[in-house]
């Protein structure tokens, strides 16, 4: 039975966009966040309405501190994930020279197999994305809302449940743009939601790739959950020409909510991958790199069709020239 280390990052408000932009740029896109200030703000909603309020929710709002929790396996490989998270902590503190992004301090604690695979689970409750879909864990319930699609993902612990900006930016793009019958190919597909999202609104052949096969196996489950069969491979293109080839060319549609050097790194296998008429949408770029990632898309023939922006993160569609 495997043994994981419950990681604690102790921040700010200000500071959860600089905390999880790190943990994308290591490969770290299941995170859960407890952020003070909105405990806060629910309890003054909640003074305004009742004449009454626990005495230990008072307290726990005087002892609340912004926090975001990770999950990183006991292994060789944690351990060195669990260092380059701590330099890259140690780079924010030096950065912050005002301190408003808190402590940046991680704070450890061992937890067995069963209690990892629970414990994130009370932090993933069914909540709106876009104008068509209701996104929900298979263990929870919900009542079917008009004009909405229920869209049920497992992420494990490990991969994107949708409640990131850079996956809902992107949810929001493709209930604007994928038609019935596109060929869609999700690059970086994590928990595969980005597929499932395009499957549900009417394309037809979509394959996922990601570098971690933990990641296809979940995406192929929640494809599965979801009624259709999606093509998965696992490697970098970038360097990899066989994998490249088998995953094919001519999609309506390429999605990649990766990070920035990522994306600047394969713009032309991107590009070759189009359609003459395809579209891209790239996401998870923090808003300090999205001009940077911009001219890059535009230097290798890409032309911006649109630029949306929430809290921090950047998303972009384009097409070819």
């Amino acid at each position: 039975m495997n043994s994981w280390t419950e990681v604690t990052i102790w921040t700010s408000t200000a500071g959860i966009d600089a905390v999880t932009g790190m943990l994308m740029d290591l490969g770290i896109d299941g995170f859960v966040i407890e952020d003070a200030q909105d405990f806060a703000d629910f309890l003054e909603d909640t003074e305004l309405y009742w004449d009454y309020v626990d005495e230990t929710l008072a307290k726990q709002k005087q002892q609340a501190e912004t926090n975001v929790k990770i999950y990183i396996e006991d292994s060789p490989e944690g351990a060195e994930m669990l260092a380059q998270v701590k330099a890259g902590l140690a780079d924010i503190r030096a950065r912050d020279t005002e301190g408003a992004f808190g402590r940046c301090m991680a704070e450890l604690a061992s937890i067995k197999q069963e209690d990892w695979e629970n414990n994130w689970k009370q932090y993933f409750k069914p909540f709106r994305v876009g104008k068509t879909f209701l996104i929900k864990p298979s263990w929870e319930t919900c009542e079917q809302e008009e004009g909405r699609r229920i869209l049920e993902i497992d992420p494990s612990s490990s991969f994107g449940t949708g409640t990131h900006h850079t996956t809902q930016l992107c949810i929001c793009e493709l209930e604007r743009l994928v038609k019935p019958g596109d060929r869609v190919l999700d690059m970086g597909c994590g928990s595969g939601i980005l597929s499932v999202a395009a499957h549900m609104l009417g394309a037809k052949d979509i394959a996922a790739v990601d570098i971690d096969p933990n990641a296809t196996r979940i995406a192929e489950e929640n494809a599965q959950k979801n009624g259709f069969t999606l093509r998965t491979y696992v490697g970098d293109v970038t360097g990899d020409a066989v994998l490249s080839e088998k995953i094919g060319e001519n999609y309506t549609i390429i999605v990649a909510n990766i990070v920035a050097d990522v994306i600047m790194g394969m713009r032309d296998i991107l590009k070759r991958k189009l359609k003459a008429e395809g579209i891209l949408i790239v996401s998870g770029i923090l808003a300090t790199r999205a001009d940077e990632v911009q001219q890059s898309l535009l230097e290798a023939g890409f032309v911006l069709d649109r630029r949306d922006q929430s809290g921090d993160w950047v998303a972009m569609t384009l097409h070819q020239a």
